[in-house]
């Protein structure tokens, strides 16, 4: 299936590695020009995607991101913010309420809705001038599974997806539509890397990195696919809702969790 990318410019946070990476492939391959970002270039990114070096913890750092796509290209099409997670320096997964104090809720929310907000205020004033556009959010299952796992992070990626609905409601007239997509687990090296999330929890549950992975992990979450999310399942997602072929979705949250939310 065509999806009618080719020639489109896109904008991918977080692009340097996992979701990122597999949603920056997946776009260029579908013949747009990628504006890939992340602090730092790595050789897995696809040769004519146009890297630009951010820390989208500074406050700046969006409006100027936007700023590169627009003198490289000419303007904006598609807004992928799908840069989130762990501020720099954090470890997750971090268990309970208390322990977080008022940095962490900061450190939190600056890098998974702040950041995000900043690039959205930035995108829409072009994205209206060229007549419409697609933005979408990467949330987390854990937004809509509140608990003592990760308390700040599902908050925060909560709150994105809210003001995703609320920029669909009011921009839609524009031609601007903006979607979020909520992965479960996904086997990204913030599993899989060393002192990561596999090794966080075989320590706590008492078995080695790779039974975490392929069994605990799926169990305690209640997977019905038994396994983890792949990033490319994310990135055809993602794909397909900044395609023309969806202009009549909008406002929509599509979850990628393996079964994981069981709720109507």
């Amino acid at each position: 299936m065509d999806l009618q990318l080719s020639g489109r410019v896109a904008v991918v946070t977080g692009a340097s590695k996992g979701i990122g990476l597999a949603i920056a492939r997946t776009l260029a391959d579908e013949g747009a020009h990628v504006v890939a970002v992340s602090r730092t270039r790595t050789g897995e990114l696809p040769e004519k995607a146009v890297h630009v070096a951010a820390d989208l913890m500074d406050p700046q750092a969006p409006a100027q991101v936007i700023d590169h796509a627009v003198r490289e290209f000419g303007g904006l099409d598609i807004l992928v913010n799908n840069a989130g997670g762990p501020p720099p320096g954090v470890t997750l997964p971090r268990f309970g309420f208390l322990p977080l104090e008022d940095a962490d809720w900061q450190a939190m929310f600056e890098f998974n809705l702040f950041s995000p907000i900043r690039l959205i205020r930035a995108a829409l004033p072009v994205m209206v001038g060229r007549g419409g556009g697609s933005i979408v959010n990467v949330s987390s299952s854990l937004a809509w599974q509140p608990g003592a796992l990760n308390v700040d992070y599902g908050a925060a990626k909560l709150a994105l997806a809210n003001v995703g609905r609320a920029v669909a409601e009011e921009y839609g007239p524009q031609g601007i539509r903006v979607n979020t997509v909520t992965p479960g687990p996904v086997l990204t090296d913030w599993w899989t890397k060393e002192g990561g999330a596999a090794d966080v929890m075989s320590g706590m549950v008492g078995t080695d990195r790779d039974s975490v992975i392929n069994q605990v992990a799926p169990e305690m979450m209640k997977l019905s696919t038994g396994r983890l999310v792949d990033p490319q399942e994310v990135a055809d997602a993602v794909a397909l809702l900044v395609s023309p072929r969806s202009g009549s979705t909008t406002g929509a949250d599509l979850a990628i969790d393996g079964g994981a939310r069981k709720e109507l």
